[in-house]
């Protein structure tokens, strides 16, 4: 019987061993593939602001983002994300202002700013985009976010093509995307086992 167990702890721990590495790979090898192309909207997935001001997370999303919409690859950027406690304002106001004083017409920004999750603002960003006739979205965010995005944006009935920052400081160093792949192989399960994400 203790033999049985200990085969059955053995498989139990290398099959989850499994189903980590492969998540891995897959986290890496979707945020390390650029999809642009012509879309109907680029959607910029929200991060931390101060006070209006983006965050280096933030702002290097946004980056990425402007030039895509100065290549003419779509005529409308989304930005997203609601107001977290204790902040003045949101993250999609801010991503505003900012893409506003690089450039971007005002009437070319579309804005989602209630979600305070990846699920929340893609499900928004779902309906912002039928209320339009809008069916196809370039998302951008962080490499090693893109394949959560890219799966919750496909649920919501987006059609969704990534095209991830290489600037963010979350790539900064090898010690910081491991921990953000972390983040992220905990934010797949929960969103897999429980519907929800971080």
């Amino acid at each position: 019987m203790t033999r049985r167990l200990g085969v059955l702890l053995l498989s139990v721990v290398v099959g989850a061993l499994l189903v980590v590495g492969w998540t891995s790979f897959r986290i890496w090898s979707v945020g390390n593939r650029d999809e642009r192309r012509p879309a109907d909207t680029i959607v910029v997935l929200g991060a931390a602001q101060y006070n209006g001001t983006p965050s280096p997370v933030l702002r290097a999303r946004l980056d990425h983002a402007i030039d895509l919409y100065r290549a003419g690859l779509a005529p409308y950027l989304v930005v997203t994300g609601g107001r977290a406690e204790g902040d003045r304002t949101t993250e999609a106001a801010s991503a505003r202002a900012y893409a506003i004083a690089k450039g971007v017409p005002a009437s070319a920004i579309l804005v989602e700013d209630e979600g305070r999750t990846t699920l929340e603002s893609l499900a928004a960003v779902a309906g912002i985009l039928r209320d339009r006739d809008l069916h196809s979205a370039l998302l951008v965010s962080d490499r090693t976010h893109m394949l959560r995005v890219l799966r919750i944006a496909r649920d919501q009935g987006i059609t969704g093509f990534g095209s991830p920052t290489t600037s963010s400081p979350v790539d900064a160093s090898f010690d910081s995307r491991l921990e953000a792949t972390v983040h992220e192989l905990g934010g797949l399960a929960l969103y897999f086992v429980a519907g929800q994400t971080p």
